[in-house]
C-alpha cells in the first residue's frame, strides 16, 4: 500500500505541512447534532422514500415499506442541507477535518433498513458532500486548507466473537464479506473526493484488518492510495478493546498498514482515555489521535461533559506532547470543537519518533 503514488499528492503534502506545524483539529458528533433537529420519519423518508397516501410505498420509489426513521447516513440523500450544515458548523468552529456522515454506510448495516443496494451511493454522497463543505471553507480561509475524511465505521457484527452465547464457535460474518463491503464502501468515498479514509470506532480488530485488507487491495487495483487513519475504541474502563486488546497490542496488530494515523474514539470520556492515547504516544510510530465522548452517559444516555470541562482535560493531552490531532465524539458540539481548538492552539504537535531521531 505504501509505495504506491498518492491519489492526490498536492491535498497530502498539504495534511503533511499542517500536522508538522500544528496539533489539527477533528469535529465532533454527527448523531449529537441531528438529534437536534428532531426529524420525523417524514423527514427521514425525503421525496425519494415517501409513502404512498394510502400508507404503502409508492410503486415508483426504491424501499419497501420499514421504517427509515435514525438512519442517519440516509439523511446524506434525503436531507443534504442538513448534513452540509453540521459540516458547516464544525468548520465554522475551528475544526481542520470534518467526517463523512457515513458510518453505517455499508451493506452490512444498510441491512437494518433493507438499503443494501445504496452502499456505494451513500458514501459517494457523503463524500461529495464533506467535499464541498471543505472547499467553501478553504475559498474563505486559504491560509487554513481544510479536509474531509471518509469514514469506514464497524459494521454492526463483529467476526472475532460469537452472538451466541451458547455458540461460542458462530460467526455471523466472515473475513471475506467485511473486505467485500468495505471494499464497495471506500470505492465510493474515493470517488466522491474524501483526503483521507479513516476506519474508526474500532471495537473489533479483525474487522478492521478486514478494512486495511480491502484498502490495500483497492488502493492496488486502482494505482494510487490516500492517507489512511485508524481509531479504536476501548469500551469500558477495563482499558481493552471488546474483543481484547490493550492499546498496545491494538496499535501492533494494525502498524503493517503505515497509517498516518493511529487512535482512539467513542465509548470513554477524554480522562478515561487519557492513559490509552498516553501508551500510543509513546510507540506510534504515526500521528496520533483522539476524539473521545463528552463524558460518559448519564442515566438518560446522555452526555453532561461541557466544553469547558472537555477542553481543560485536552489542553492537558495536547501540553504533555500526546497529541497531533483532536475532536469529539458522542456528545460534542460546535461549541466542544471551538473550546478544544482554543485550548490546543499554539501548543506544539507531538513530535514522531523519526523526528526525534533526526533532531538527536
Amino acid at each position: 500500500m505504501s509505495q504506491l503514488p498518492w491519489l492526490h499528492p498536492e491535498r497530502v503534502a498539504l495534511i503533511e505541512a499542517a500536522l508538522r506545524e500544528r496539533i489539527l483539529v477533528l469535529d465532533g458528533g454527527m448523531g449529537t447534532m441531528l438529534q437536534g433537529h428532531r426529524l420525523d420519519e417524514a423527514s427521514f423518508r425525503g421525496e425519494r422514500f415517501e409513502h404512498g397516501r394510502d400508507g404503502e410505498h409508492a410503486a415508483h420509489h426504491d424501499h419497501p415499506g420499514c421504517d427509515l426513521k435514525g438512519n442517519n447516513d440516509l439523511l446524506t440523500l434525503t436531507q443534504p442541507a442538513i448534513i452540509r450544515g453540521v459540516h458547516e458548523a464544525y468548520l465554522e468552529a475551528g475544526a481542520d477535518l470534518v467526517e463523512t456522515n457515513t458510518f453505517n454506510s455499508t451493506r452490512i448495516s444498510q441491512a437494518d433498513y433493507h438499503l443494501e443496494h445504496l452502499a456505494y451511493e451513500l458514501n459517494r454522497a457523503g463524500a461529495q458532500v464533506a467535499r464541498e463543505a471543505c472547499d467553501a471553507m478553504t475559498a474563505r480561509t486559504p491560509h487554513k486548507p481544510r479536509f474531509s475524511i471518509g469514514v469506514l465505521g464497524p459494521t454492526s457484527r463483529t467476526a472475532s466473537l460469537s452472538p451466541d452465547v451458547n455458540d461460542p464457535g458462530f460467526r455471523n460474518v466472515s473475513f471475506g464479506e467485511l473486505a467485500a463491503n468495505y471494499t464497495e464502501s471506500a470505492s465510493g468515498l474515493i470517488d466522491g473526493g474524501a483526503d483521507l479514509i479513516m476506519v474508526e470506532t474500532i471495537f473489533d480488530t479483525l474487522n478492521a484488518k478486514a478494512a486495511l485488507f480491502a484498502l490495500s487491495e483497492l488502493f492496488r487495483a486502482r494505482g494510487a492510495r490516500l492517507p489512511v487513519m485508524i481509531s479504536g475504541t476501548i469500551t469500558d474502563r477495563s482499558g481493552r478493546t471488546l474483543s481484547g486488546q490493550t492499546a498496545e497490542a491494538f496499535y501492533y496488530s494494525v502498524r503493517h498498514a503505515r497509517p498516518l494515523s493511529v487512535g482512539f474514539n467513542c465509548a470513554l470520556g477524554a480522562a478515561d482515555l487519557r492513559p490509552h492515547v498516553q501508551t500510543l504516544a509513546s510507540i506510534a510510530e504515526c500521528y496520533v489521535s483522539t476524539h473521545p465522548n463528552a463524558g460518559l452517559p448519564n442515566a438518560f444516555g446522555e452526555y453532561d461533559e461541557t466544553p469547558e470541562q472537555m477542553a481543560a482535560v485536552i489542553g492537558g493531552f495536547a501540553r504533555d506532547g500526546l497529541l497531533n490531532l483532536v475532536g469529539g465524539c458522542c456528545g460534542t458540539t460546535p461549541a466542544h470543537i471551538a473550546a478544544i481548538a482554543e485550548a490546543v492552539r499554539g501548543v506544539a504537535p507531538r513530535a514522531l519518533p523519526s523526528d526525534n531521531a533526526e533532531a538527536a
